[in-house]
């Protein structure tokens, strides 16, 4: 079985594992946001960041499916596993998205459990960019990844209005 892993986030600029295809994406249902607060890769327990997840909602989020090598498919679930499972925050599903080509297919997909205690779902914008401002986790600096995601939505065509804002409104606090 072909295995598809729908990326909406940091799996645009940094999957960790063999592509074999990608193409643009929707998945209904879902929004990006940063709603998740990160205590392993963009912030501390003490400190938290915040890292993007998909939040039930009555919308649809446009992102990238990303094929993967059939010879490849057991590795990647591991990978994708041990890195997006790491505090149980993300629930793994299996979701339908439509490709750019009119195809759809399921792809592995990682949604937030709103009951779970990292779920900050609708914290105001300029609370968010202080919070992605001041925080830095195992894996860089929280405003890393809110930049490098918004760059390569732009990239794609991918209007986030949100993470536009969040990024110019993060640079400031920076400078």
């Amino acid at each position: 079985m072909t295995m598809w892993v729908f990326g909406y986030g940091s799996l645009l600029w940094n999957p960790g594992f063999p592509v074999a295809e990608s193409a643009m994406a929707v998945l209904r249902g879902y929004h990006r946001s940063f709603c998740m607060r990160s205590i392993h890769h963009r912030g501390t327990e003490e400190n938290p960041g915040l890292v993007l997840a998909l939040d039930a909602a009555e919308a649809t989020c446009t992102g990238l499916a990303l094929r993967v090598p059939d010879a490849n498919a057991d590795e990647t679930l591991a990978y994708l596993r041990e890195r997006e499972l790491v505090s149980s925050a993300y629930l793994e599903r299996m979701l339908e998205v439509e490709l750019a080509d009119g195809r759809r297919v399921t792809s592995v997909t990682y949604v937030v459990d709103p009951d779970h205690v990292q779920y900050c779902g609708s914290l105001p914008l300029e609370e968010q960019a202080q919070i992605i401002a001041r925080s830095h986790g195992g894996r860089g600096p929280n405003s890393e990844y809110l930049y490098n995601t918004a760059q390569h939505l732009t990239e794609m065509g991918i209007e986030d209005a949100e993470l536009q804002w969040l990024s110019a409104r993060v640079r400031d606090l920076l400078a």
